[in-house]
């Protein structure tokens, strides 16, 4: 089978949730297919990724993002129905990468990764072949949750993004042979807005072997938030955590510790360093397990959640409880919440810290083991996946 994979972002390195998911799924593929990956890159360093992904892939093409001049069309577009995430993701150089592996080898799928990148996977050089789309979460209601929780102008425009959004998902999803999202949440999501569209739920998993501790537990009270840096729900959370909360968990354990880890720290999250107060700001690293497997306790503070998140699969893996809110919670599969403590005000999730921070190393460790960390490997969550994609290839000429 001839798979064309189309993705916004590039598909590794799998330090990212979006690529994470991306790179998994790739991997599954690349078992019983030929793929051919085309996939934005926004930078020159996630360009030079592109020869990592030939071990798994038949070729790749990066293409760049021109990202000045799509701010300037983002801008012009908002009086249109154009969602403004195609208006970013726009890239001449991608549009022709596409049309030139399509004659070059014609997919008997294409697989389609996220909604930004979706419009490519009906490009006139492409007509009838079936597509697969990986929504992963249903956008829309992301942008719908922002344009509550922002105030004007910026609620007006996540609630514009909302409403064009969900109607290009709409049409999408119902021109596609199939659509995956990432649990039964996101799937009741679509059906609401697409109700006729072939919805499946492919949720994501987590590679146990490499995030397996393998020496015992840390001692230190350390609490450790990861994420990318630069995605307003993290930014937003690490703001909260580190404001509203974290004072309080000072107040019950005042050699405390808060490490902040992930890559593209906005000014917002750079300002919450503080050694004296215990929080310390890491960036971009190497390599997140090591600062997983250094703390006592992992956080996810976010209140904008969509789909499952892989911070909180990887940390209870990696052999820590988890402090979640709601919104994360009620994304997060059965078989992970036992390993996690839900709080909703600044009160609780403090006292939910402290208190698992006054765990001994081995009780902490415990708790994360209640997790049944086995039934969420990659293998099993993506075990249909070949199924799927015969029936979306014997769907040929159908859109």
């Amino acid at each position: 089978m001839n798979v064309l994979f189309l993705s916004h972002r590039l598909p590794y390195a799998p330090n990212r949730g979006d690529r994470v998911r991306a790179f998994h799924l790739l991997r599954e593929l690349s078992r019983w297919a030929q793929i051919d990956v085309v996939a934005l890159a926004h930078d020159a360093e996630e360009a030079s990724h592109a020869d990592d992904l030939k071990s798994v892939a038949r070729s790749v093409v990066a293409a760049r993002v021109p990202k000045a001049l799509n701010l300037a069309r983002a801008a012009f577009a908002l009086p249109s129905r154009r969602p403004t995430t195609h208006s970013l993701l726009a890239s001449p150089e991608f549009d022709r990468a596409v049309d030139a592996a399509a004659s070059a080898r014609r997919p008997d799928v294409v697989l389609a990764y996220c909604t930004g990148i979706a419009p490519a996977a009906f490009r006139p050089s492409l007509q009838n072949a079936p597509v697969v789309l990986d929504m992963v979460d249903v956008d829309s209601q992301k942008w719908a949750s922002l344009s509550a929780s922002s105030a004007p102008p910026r609620s007006w425009i996540y609630a514009r993004e909302s409403r064009v959004l969900a109607a290009f998902e709409a049409e999408a999803s119902r021109r596609a042979a199939a659509t995956l999202v990432v649990n039964d949440k996101e799937r009741a999501a679509l059906a609401s807005i697409a109700p006729d569209a072939t919805i499946h739920a492919v949720e994501n998993g987590v590679d146990l072997a490499a995030l397996r501790p393998s020496s015992p537990p840390a001692d230190e009270p350390v609490v450790v938030f990861c994420g990318v840096m630069n995605y307003a729900p993290n930014v937003e959370g690490a703001v909260w955590l580190a404001r509203d909360v974290w004072p309080l968990v000072r107040a019950g354990n005042p050699d405390a510790r808060l490490e902040i880890v992930g890559a593209h720290p906005t000014g917002a999250v750079q300002a919450l360093d503080d050694p004296s107060a215990g929080i310390h700001v890491r960036g971009s690293v190497p390599d997140v397990r090591p600062h997983l497997w250094a703390a006592a306790v992992s956080a996810a503070p976010l209140h904008t959640a969509r789909g499952i998140q892989n911070k909180v699969l990887e940390a209870v893996a990696a052999g820590l409880p988890v402090v979640v809110t709601p919104a994360v919670m009620e994304g997060l599969p059965p078989e992970v919440r036992a390993a996690c403590a839900e709080a909703h005000t600044p009160e609780i999730f403090a006292v939910s810290l402290v208190s698992l921070l006054a765990l001994s190393p081995e009780g902490r460790r415990q708790r994360a083991g209640t997790a049944a960390l086995d039934a969420l490997t990659w293998d099993r969550r993506l075990a249909n996946l070949e199924a799927l994609f015969a029936e979306a290839a014997s769907r040929n000429g159908v859109r």
